[in-house]
């Protein structure tokens, strides 16, 4: 039997990653909340964009749930939240 090991890291041929700039207010802002499919995550987020709102001027809010919590996130879903000025991801449970 042959015992087959996979690395999960990032390879080198995917060239350096750059964090985007900070936005400067949220205030007027589109978030996006992409839900892992965990349990307690959509209450989670709830929570979250009840405060953003509030607190920080948050304008509208483009919420999205995984299909399984154990794959990334598909494409499409992805390109359904281009239009947010920021995303969110969060682990529930």
């Amino acid at each position: 039997m042959t015992l087959r090991v996979l690395d999960p890291t990032l390879g080198a041929e995917a060239g350096n990653l750059q964090l985007a700039p900070a936005l400067k207010s949220l205030d007027g802002t589109v978030i996006g909340l992409l839900d892992n499919a965990k349990v307690g995550t959509g209450r989670f987020f709830d929570f979250v964009a009840e405060i953003l709102k509030r607190e920080y001027g948050v304008r509208e809010f483009i919420r999205c749930r995984k299909p399984d919590t154990t794959r990334p996130v598909p494409k499409d879903m992805l390109l359904s939240m281009s239009g947010a000025d920021a995303i969110v991801s969060a682990v529930g449970d």
